[in-house]
């Protein structure tokens, strides 16, 4: 679902020990968190998307407070993010990353759990998809949803990002 106002997109690029991704924000919160050495060229594809029209422009001081909760979570200080998001999506996808959002700091589920909490046991595939759609790694953790089996699957930024984050968890859970 395509946002129809043109508004302007914040952006920075996060670095911080090894993790180095772009991040973007509007006036309402949060909209895009991007994967470890993805191009920049991603984010302005998902801008072309999402906000057809919309001009980038870098703003460091603003997407301040998005990148400090990032690095506090990147540093096991953080487990819950309090900056707001500006999710935009269909209301299937809007559901099912607000079940994501839902999953605890430290614990995983799987493709059928989240099906099955927005009351759509038959759509497993859909909410994979949607999965697959969230624009906000990281913040609406996507990461914590596994196989049936606990197997890893498929992830945005990648499977060696999904691997990090949930070792990252588990670390910072278990201390």
């Amino acid at each position: 679902m395509k946002t129809t106002q043109v508004q302007t997109l914040f952006w920075s690029q996060l670095t911080d020990q090894d993790w180095n991704l772009y991040i973007c924000a509007t006036e309402k919160g949060l909209a895009y968190v991007g994967s470890p050495a993805w191009p920049f060229a991603d984010l302005e594809a998902w801008a072309g998307r999402r906000f057809p029209g919309s001009p980038l422009v870098r703003d460091e001081g603003r997407m301040k407070p998005y990148a400090a909760e990032l690095t506090e979570y990147f540093h096991g200080r953080r487990q819950h993010f309090t900056v707001p998001f500006d999710l935009q999506g269909t209301p299937f996808q809007l559901a099912v990353w607000e079940a994501l959002c839902a999953i605890p700091f430290g614990q995983t589920r799987s493709y059928s759990d989240i099906a099955q909490q927005i009351r759509k046991p038959s759509a497993v595939r859909a909410v994979g998809a949607a999965i697959g759609a969230n624009p906000l790694l990281v913040t609406v953790p996507c990461h914590r949803v596994l196989g049936k089996n606990g197997a890893l699957t498929g992830y945005r930024g990648g499977l060696e990002m999904k691997t990090r984050l949930l070792a990252l968890e588990k670390q910072t859970f278990y201390k």
